[in-house]
């Protein structure tokens, strides 16, 4: 469970944080661990714990890390999970195709 120290705020975000690892998959120690560093990296952050590595402050903020690994950016999903899709909706033909057909094929 989360540490004393937390506030109320940080409790919600640990629990939304670990409900969604837990949603996509992932074990539920995994979640909680990747919920408490995400956690403790945004407090450091914004400097409600006492110490702080210098990476925790100065590195890509945990939010916009996880915005870019979204593949919703300029680039779109890659060529490799439109490619998945394609095959769980069963097209034919998608492994010659090219990115772009690719999503196209989708309905992206």
């Amino acid at each position: 469970m989360p540490q004393q120290a937390w506030s109320k705020k940080r409790e919600r975000q640990y629990e939304h944080i670990k409900d969604g690892l837990t949603d996509e998959g992932r074990s539920e120690d995994t979640a909680e661990e990747i919920a408490a560093r995400t956690v403790n990296k945004e407090r450091a952050r914004k400097g409600e714990s006492e110490r702080a590595s210098r990476t925790s402050t100065e590195d890509i903020s945990s939010g916009r890390r996880g915005g870019l690994r979204s593949h919703s950016g300029p680039g779109g999903p890659t060529r490799d999970q439109l490619y998945n899709e394609a095959k769980e909706k069963g097209i034919k033909g998608r492994s010659k195709m090219t990115k772009e057909q690719l999503a196209r094929a989708v309905g992206r």
